[in-house]
C-alpha cells in the first residue's frame, strides 16, 4: 500500500486520489478485495442467471419468430384455400347451370316426342273413326239398299197382284240397287 501512496505522492494527480482516499477512509486491500468479489459475483451471475435468462430470452425469440412465421404460413394457405374454394364454387355453379341447360333441353325434348306421339296417336284415332264411319256408311247403305228392293219387291207383288218369281224378284232388287247408286 506504500508503494501506491508513493506513486501518488510523485504524482500530481495521483497525489490527488490519495489524499481523497485518505479523507474517505478508503483502505486499499479492503477496496481490492471488494473489487474481487465483485468480478466473482459478477462472473457467477452471468454464467448462472445472466446466461440462462439470455439463453431463455433467445429461445422465446426464435418460438415467437418460428410462431410469426407459422402464422404467416396459415395466413397464406388460408388465402390459397378460399381461392380454391372460390374457383370450386365457381365450376360446381357453372357445372350446376350446365346440368340445368341440359335437363331443360331433355325435357323440351321429351315434350316435343310426347306431343307428337299424342298428336299421332289423335290422328290414328280420327282415321280409324273416319274408316269405322264410312264402313257404318257402307253397311247401312247396303242395308238401305236390300230394304228398299225388299220394299219395292214387296209393293210391286201387291200391285200387280201377282206372286213374283225368284228371278223377278232379284231383277227388281237390282235395278232398284242401280237408280239408288246413280
Amino acid at each position: 500500500m506504500n508503494s501506491i501512496v508513493m506513486l501518488a505522492a510523485a504524482n500530481p494527480v495521483a497525489e490527488k486520489v490519495g489524499t481523497i482516499a485518505k479523507e474517505f477512509g478508503v483502505s486499499w486491500q479492503l477496496l481490492i478485495s471488494q473489487i474481487i468479489l465483485f468480478v466473482i459475483v459478477a462472473l457467477a451471475l452471468k454464467k448462472f442467471a445472466y446466461g440462462p435468462v439470455l439463453t431463455l430470452l433467445e429461445e422465446r425469440r426464435t418460438r415467437i419468430a418460428d410462431g410469426l412465421a407459422a402464422a404467416e404460413k396459415s395466413k397464406a394457405d388460408l388465402a390459397n384455400t378460399q381461392v380454391r374454394i372460390q374457383e370450386i364454387l365457381t365450376q360446381a355453379s357453372t357445372q350446376a347451370n350446365k346440368i340445368v341447360e341440359e335437363a331443360r333441353n331433355a325435357a323440351a325434348k321429351v315434350t316435343e316426342t310426347e306431343t307428337q306421339k299424342a298428336v299421332a296417336a289423335a290422328q290414328d284415332i280420327i282415321n280409324k273413326a273416319r274408316q269405322s264411319n264410312e264402313a257404318e256408311l257402307t253397311r247401312m247403305k247396303t242395308e238401305l239398299r236390300k230394304e228398299v228392293g225388299r220394299l219395292v219387291v214387296s209393293t210391286t207383288a201387291k200391285v200387280t197382284g201377282k206372286i213374283l218369281t225368284t228371278d223377278d224378284q232379284t231383277r227388281l232388287a237390282e235395278e232398284t240397287s242401280k237408280q239408288l247408286a246413280a
